[in-house]
């Protein structure tokens, strides 16, 4: 079987997702063309070899509608024999790009593709795309359909974090995030954000509030008690699902949970045989990749069972993993890997996450992929695992191996 190998990876930095953020006035379209001609720029590709874009976004209405992909590469520099691909599993959409393309390639579907994933969260809303989930009166009470927050607090509840862990959590997140841009740790990956001048317009990672302690971040009003305890209501539904649970315990907010931002990501991905053609050199191969359904009213637990069942497909335990990459969706979710998994916790999210620098949704899958690469290669560690927990009641992973 083909082995699949990355050569690189290029992100922008995360703009804060608002109306005053500095990506706002960029397009979906146009980050997305400007991360692929980096991944062109930076390697001296000739496009004609690339087989397709495969691009994660999840709120694909307006101008991320109408394959967000094939526009992407329209407007790129890449030739217009390069078609696109837009997918959507929620969260996991960039990572799933990128898994995606290992298994076209190791199936020897072509020799190379860009895998990766954008979200404009200033410009386009979480949520303005509609969900039958939670419209759709048979799905959602079938399902005891439950807002993230919600089943954010009920992953804290039912597995024991307290409002403390996840304040400290988060504060450990800025922490790390502060000391990765200080020590430049991110450079080998950002691609600066240009306006229609061509003038930089951002150049880091925008959203982070270095020095943020547990005790700033106990002074937050819970964000989702309202909602969970007055109207909807989502509580009652929770205790359905769980009733030997007293009450929700609500812990998350705006500082423990994952920020809303701008920000688009590319990976080249391409066998042995078109690095060797074009000069490249490859950093890392795709090791194994996964994906799980999970219960779907506590939603965002998937990150363990894929991990579980990654590790069983491949062969390998935790020990076998020098690095994780556990997307900071919302405090409760890392915690609760760590948990499940006795994981030193010195081995995860070692330079911040989502909690410090945003949560791009399309994107982020691929992100940590690339952060995780660049960690691997910088600390000379061998073997990474990345995962996120999917909407929905879902879970992805990825595992890479430098060469």
């Amino acid at each position: 079987m083909t082995e699949a190998y990355i050569y690189d990876a290029a992100r922008s930095p995360r703009g804060k997702g608002r109306k005053d953020g500095s990506l706002h006035e960029v397009t979906s379209v146009a980050l997305s063309a400007q991360m692929l001609n980096a991944i062109k720029e930076r390697n001296n590709l000739p496009t004609t070899g690339i087989e397709d874009v495969i691009w994660g976004n999840v709120t694909q209405v307006m101008e991320n509608g109408g394959c967000l992909a094939r526009a992407s590469v329209l407007l790129s520099d890449f030739d217009q024999s390069v078609p696109g691909l837009a997918i959507n599993r929620f969260c996991a959409s960039g990572m799933e790009a990128v898994n995606l393309v290992a298994n076209q390639i190791k199936a020897g579907a072509g020799e190379a593709y860009i895998a990766g994933g954008v979200e404009m969260m200033s410009r386009v809303a979480m949520g303005s795309d509609g969900a039958a989930m939670a419209v759709d009166p048979r799905l959602a009470m079938g399902e005891n359909f439950m807002p993230q927050g919600v089943s954010a607090d009920l992953i804290a509840t039912e597995y024991g974090f307290s409002r403390e862990d996840c304040d400290s959590f988060a504060a450990q997140s800025q922490d790390r995030a502060a000391k990765a841009w200080e020590e430049n740790r991110f450079a080998k990956s950002i691609v600066p954000v240009r306006d229609q001048n061509d003038l930089i317009i951002l150049d880091r990672d925008e959203y982070m509030r270095p020095g943020t302690t547990a005790e700033d971040l106990n002074k937050l009003k819970a964000s989702f008690k309202d909602m969970g305890e007055v109207m909807p209501g989502f509580d009652a539904v929770a205790l359905m699902k769980y009733p030997h649970l007293e009450k929700i315990n609500h812990v998350h907010h705006a500082g423990n949970s994952s920020g809303i931002v701008d920000g688009a990501t590319a990976l080249l991905i391409g066998s042995k045989e078109y690095g060797e053609k074009h000069g490249l050199t490859p950093r890392a191969r795709i090791r194994a990749t996964a994906k799980i359904g999970s219960e779907p009213t506590i939603n965002l637990t998937g990150p363990v069972p894929v991990t579980e069942k990654i590790l069983a497909d491949s062969g390998m335990s935790i020990s076998d993993i020098d690095l994780f990459e556990v997307n900071e969706a919302f405090a409760a979710v890392v915690l609760r890997f760590l948990q499940a998994f006795e994981v030193d916790d010195a081995k995860v999210n070692v330079n911040g996450g989502a909690i410090a620098l945003g949560h791009p949704l399309g994107a982020t899958g691929a992100m940590i992929i690339g952060t995780l690469l660049d960690e691997l290669e910088r600390s000379d560690k061998e073997v990474g695992l990345a995962t996120l927990c999917v909407a929905a009641g879902m879970g992805a992973a990825t595992i890479i191996e430098r060469v």
